[in-house]
């Protein structure tokens, strides 16, 4: 939103919780982003960067490859360039290039959003603790599933929705390990079975990103299974061994899951396993409007990883966007003009952003249905995307 914004030459500031990544720290895998016609595509060509974004997209194919607990291809479709992937520190910094470093607050920590003034309902308060309170006249919370700005609009607070992700890299597979490079293609592969998945997306540094999506009924699984505060090298025989978890998953995959702990924990020695608990609102959560503050991305409709988080986060930015760059146009530089302007628009932003998160959530729960939905669910998976590949095609 920050380009658009400057763009149109109108001033904003962006309050950002972590430090300013280093240029090492932005080489590093990140984690791949496969942006959308019709949402995130379109937000990066109407900021003008689809040419500079290209060329950053060849680190992850599009192919994707499902198999079954012992890796056998149960399904395999080459991609079609439609849906580009992007890494996640590639994609930040192409959008910071383009907005002033002087607009962007790093290390602010929000610890809360109030509206202090009764006599001017516009005027919201953010409280960055040791770095100060700030009062601006629209304030849209981009941050996250635990936003601190939604809990000025609503009291819904995201669920546990008994899944855990457990995160590696292995660097230069193509070389270390060829024979897992092979196995996990060079795009997106996701091996199912059990209610887990083992999944990864090639990325920077010849890396494979490995996710483990486990389905844990233990919100705090991560400190009663001991591996919390643990290195990833420590996490192989808990993860590997127990039949609960992987442990009928067969050899070629225990491989895969076994070097991504050993060489996590080598990359990064004295780090912790990456291990977390997964979060969702309840599809179309709504809120009570206020004038001068709203929601975007995951603050507003955070969901299980379905492949929409950051085109759906994209779009709402560039929506909502249009209509601040139209009021603040026709209001010619009139702050209570702006805001007499915004509002209405604002109103049907919001009831257009819940009617998206609904249709959004519905694919996304029959998707995880397939993926999790029983012990065999690799097979369901790939009669799911074969099925909906015919369809496409027959459109």
């Amino acid at each position: 939103m920050g380009v658009l914004l400057q763009k149109h030459r109108i001033p904003f500031t962006i309050f950002e919780r972590r430090q300013k990544p280093t240029k090492e720290e932005l080489a590093e895998p990140s984690g791949m982003l496969d942006l959308h016609e019709g949402s995130g595509l379109e937000v990066i060509k109407e900021c003008g960067l689809y040419d500079e974004f290209i060329p950053l997209t060849g680190e992850c194919t599009q192919d994707l490859v499902i198999t079954e607990r012992n890796g056998n291809v149960l399904y395999k479709v080459p991609g079609d360039r439609t849906s580009p992937e992007i890494s996640r520190n590639n994609l930040s910094n192409l959008l910071l290039s383009l907005i002033p470093p002087e607009n962007v607050k790093w290390g602010h920590r929000l610890l809360s959003a109030t509206k202090p003034n009764p006599s001017n309902p516009n005027e919201t308060e953010l409280d960055f603790g040791t770095h100060g309170k700030h009062t601006f006249d629209l304030v849209i919370g981009a941050d996250g599933a635990w936003s601190r700005v939604r809990n000025l609009l609503t009291s819904t607070k995201p669920y546990y929705t008994g899944k855990q992700t457990v995160t590696f890299t292995i660097k230069h597979i193509s070389t270390k390990y060829p024979h897992l490079a092979a196995l996990v293609g060079s795009g997106s592969f996701s091996a199912l079975a059990n209610k887990h998945a083992i999944v990864s997306q090639r990325g920077p540094q010849d890396s494979a990103r490995v996710y483990l999506m486990l389905t844990v009924a233990d919100e705090d699984f991560g400190a009663a299974s001991g591996l919390a505060g643990k290195p990833a090298s420590a996490a192989k025989d808990k993860l590997l061994n127990d039949d609960a978890l992987l442990g009928s998953f067969g050899p070629l995959l225990k491989d895969l899951v076994g070097t991504a702990c050993d060489e996590e924990a080598a990359d990064h020695p004295g780090a912790s396993v990456d291990i977390r608990p997964l979060y969702a609102l309840p599809y179309g959560t709504s809120w009570e409007h206020l004038e001068g503050v709203t929601l975007v991305g995951d603050a507003a409709h955070v969901m299980l990883p379905n492949g929409e988080g950051v085109n759906q986060a994209m779009f709402d930015a560039f929506l909502l966007c249009q209509d601040v760059v139209k009021a603040y146009e026709a209001a010619g530089g009139d702050v209570e003009a702006f805001n007499s302007a915004f509002d209405p628009s604002l109103k049907e932003y919001e009831t257009a952003l819940v009617q998206r998160a609904v249709e959004t959530g519905e694919e996304t729960k029959v998707l995880l249905e397939h993926m999790f939905g029983n012990d065999d669910a690799a097979y369901s998976m790939a009669g799911f995307l074969k099925s909906m590949i015919e369809k496409h095609q027959l459109e």
